[in-house]
């Protein structure tokens, strides 16, 4: 067992309050190991534990283990909580960002190589290059365009081929992007700068072309353990691969229905195909949920096609979907409820707003101050903002003792190790100075011979991340940046289509992220979740425009109403896959199609050791049943099928369906009238007619995309004669009466 660590109860205390599946991830012995852990089911704590297990087994040295996250936050908390499993200080964890920057830095150190400065604005080095004309507008879409391309490794000769078959268009030229993605190569070249995606690439780079320095990292860190892993991208792959150099010892962790950074560059494949990446490897499954109450799992599972999971805490109050008249509405009630869940000794970090976009949070954040609710968003104070920390840091730059010795200048007048009350009025500078503590250790894990210089450096490139966690406020943040998080209670705001999803959201793997990342944002709440949507909405200083809701809201909404239904496990999951597949007919679902495609996706699984859903999802299947295809070109605009489906399976899949012969329309009418006629009196029928003449307006389409079912049961309730009465209707705003208000009027008016 590795020097100065102590576990008080021992190996096996380690694995104490652990269910079987958490037992069996932390004490299995197959490398390379994937958990794939669904969100709330215990990942860090499997992670760290199987980290600890293996220590005090003498399975792995602490010194030699590397933990890589995807943020600094994910990092800080993987280290309190080995800490709290007795292993002080010796485990280093990092992003890959950061640990490629500490090892490159020792590298450049030790061939006396004039160290690059690291480039943490794109922005204002790329603005200089773009023609005139576009510099006011474009350059925020040129630097994403340059970090796509970097991100799939294509060059700036490549660039405009690779943009073309992808059909990137940002309103500039794609042979004028290359243009300067060369240029701004070339002067990052001539002015000896980096910036982030150079470091994995110089630092695999490094590893590959000096043998010493390869043997040394190698040597460094044996024993490999990556979080988040979906989100890898193929250039963190390679990093990856070079620090292994064929070293087995790898344990990854990740969740393929938390895939949300595909724009990015990220490959959930390498996690759901994980043996074929690295082969001989296990796959273990986390399904049992520890965040999330009965209500919320439910709700948040209602939009995946894996209903496995299984809820652990007890039962809490229902999730709320409210529809609001406008954005301002929104506004107001939202901030009112947030006060009021609060209370008079509550916390403002209790509780978390998030929204699709970065222009959403910062609308929001300007109307919770205006009413005096304190508020925290990513773009806002850095810890770098303060004074005091500002005042100290100043002092390491150019400084060349090493960091151990300064450790000490790093506090706030208090020793850390003691235990005594801190006065209130000291509180958030103690806080502010733990954090920068935090980081010294965490740089000083990954490089133990760093500088005072070297440390303020590397530490610049966490400036955009480490947020000032010292003060009470709300979390305003976007879906994306919530992953990883969770609060008791969240408020969704904004679930409208042209949000959620995103407007230029088009294809079916695009969609099918935005799915999942609807997914992860309602799973960030453990106790309360409060969902809402506006009927209209101003942008900027435009006239408001109509809104409608998102395309999901209907299904979310189909599962809140279930959950006071008594249903076994079994009519839960049932009432789900109804709600989630509501617009295909049980004619359909009920065809023989559906048997020879069910048989044909559980051979393909069993030969590719695979789940029958990671081959084909439950909603794909559905889909290509209701839409029955004749061509590739008609499977592509299916939504819930992925064009990696359509590449690999798509002719096989065609062949299925030639076989039968389709159902007709007659079978979507007579589901779409089923059920309602337990409905006493003439509503019933009425939600029975509009339910016809909604799927003939759809022509095709999800019938939902015309009305949701909630709409026509309240155009049934209140049967308008009139413009305002069909306007005072749940669902319906200025555009939908001016598309659908004469048809609707006449039907009510006959």
């Amino acid at each position: 067992m590795s020097e100065n660590i102590h576990f008080p109860s021992g190996a096996d205390g380690l694995l104490l309050n652990l269910n079987e599946e958490q037992r069996h991830a932390v004490t299995s012995k197959q490398v390379p190991l994937a958990i794939h852990a669904g969100a709330g089911s215990g990942k860090t704590r499997v992670l760290t534990h199987r980290i600890a297990w293996r220590i005090a087994m003498d399975i792995d040295d602490a010194r030699k283990v590397l933990a890589l996250t995807f943020t600094r936050k994910a990092a800080a908390e993987l280290n309190h909580r080995l800490r709290g499993l007795g292993i002080r200080d010796q485990v280093a964890a990092g992003t890959f960002h950061a640990v490629a920057y500490a090892q490159l830095k020792n590298f450049w150190r030790e061939k006396s190589l004039p160290e690059p400065e690291l480039l943490t604005n794109k922005s204002v080095f790329v603005t200089k290059l773009l023609p005139r004309d576009y510099r006011s507008i474009k350059v925020l879409d040129v630097v994403g365009e340059i970090e796509w391309a970097k991100v799939r490794r294509i060059g700036p000769q490549a660039y405009a081929g690779m943009a073309e078959e992808n059909r990137r268009n940002i309103g500039i030229p794609s042979s004028l992007i290359g243009q300067i993605y060369q240029n701004y190569e070339d002067l990052k070249r001539e002015q000896n700068k980096v910036d982030f995606d150079d470091l994995l690439v110089f630092c695999a780079k490094a590893i590959r072309s000096d043998r010493s320095f390869a043997a040394a990292q190698q040597w460094r860190f044996q024993h490999l353990y990556v979080d988040e892993f979906q989100d890898v991208n193929s250039v963190q792959v390679e990093l990856l691969n070079a620090w292994l150099n064929g070293n087995e010892n790898l344990c990854v962790v990740g969740d393929p229905n938390q895939a949300i950074y595909g724009w990015n560059g990220a490959d959930a494949d390498h996690l759901v195909r994980f043996g074929t990446y690295f082969p001989g490897g296990e796959i273990v499954d986390l399904k049992q949920n520890y965040r999330n109450t009965p209500q919320i799992l439910r709700t948040a599972t209602s939009i995946l096609e894996d209903t496995t999971f299984k809820a652990n805490r007890s039962s809490g109050s229902n999730p709320t979907l409210t529809h609001f008249s406008s954005d301002k509405d929104e506004l107001t009630s939202v901030a009112q409820r947030v006060r009021e869940n609060r209370g008079p000794n509550g916390r403002w970090s209790d509780q978390a707003v998030l929204t699709r976009t970065n222009t959403q949070v910062e609308a929001l954040a300007r109307a919770f101050r205006d009413v005096e609710i304190p508020v925290r968003t990513l773009a806002g104070s850095s810890l770098f903002d303060r004074g005091d920390v500002k005042r100290v840091l100043s002092s390491f730059e150019n400084n060349n003792q090493p960091l151990t010795e300064l450790l000490g200048d790093l506090h706030a007048g208090f020793d850390e190790d003691e235990e005594y009350e801190i006065p209130a009025r000291q509180q958030e500078r103690f806080n502010a100075f733990s954090e920068i503590r935090l980081l010294a250790k965490e740089h000083l894990a990954l490089d133990p011979t760093a500088t005072a210089d070297g440390f303020l450096s590397w530490i610049k490139s966490h400036i955009r991340t480490v947020t000032d966690i010292s003060i009470d406020a709300v979390e305003i943040a976007t879906f994306h940046s919530a992953k990883g998080l969770e609060w008791p209670t969240v408020h969704l705001v904004g679930l409208e289509e042209g949000f959620v999803p995103i407007s230029y959201a088009r294809d079916a793997d695009s969609l099918a992220e935005e799915k999942r990342l609807l997914y992860v944002a309602l799973s960030r709440a453990k106790e309360n979740l409060f969902i809402s949507w506006a009927g209209e909405r101003s942008f900027g200083d435009k006239e408001p425009i109509g809104r409608d809701p998102s395309r999901w809201l209907e299904q979310i909404q189909e599962a809140i109403n279930s959950l006071d239904k008594p249903l076994n496990k079994e009519g839960q999951i049932d009432q789900i896959r109804k709600a989630r597949s509501g617009k295909t007919s049980n004619s359909a679902s009920e065809h023989p199609v559906k048997t020879a495609l069910l048989s044909w996706r559980s051979e393909h699984a069993q030969y590719a050791s695979l789940q029958p859903y990671e081959v084909l999802s439950d909603a794909a299947l559905e889909a290509l049943i209701q839409s029955w295809p004749a061509t590739i070109e008609g499977m592509e605009n299916i939504p819930a099928v992925t064009s990696h489906n359509i590449q690999r399976y798509g002719e096989e899949l065609l062949s299925i369906f030639r076989q039968f012969d389709p159902p007709n329309i007659d079978s979507q009418i007579q589901r779409a009238v089923e059920g309602d006629s337990l409905l006493e009196g003439s509503e019933g029928q009425i939600i029975s007619d509009l339910k016809v003449w909604r799927i003939e307006k759809a022509a095709g389409k999800p019938a939902f995309t015309i009305f949701n079912d909630e709409t026509l049961r309240d155009l049934a309730k209140k049967r308008p004669e009139n413009l305002d009465e069909l306007l005072s209707v749940y669902g319906i705003g200025p555009a939908k009466a001016e598309k659908f208000g004469q048809d609707l009027l006449k039907f009510f008016n006959k």
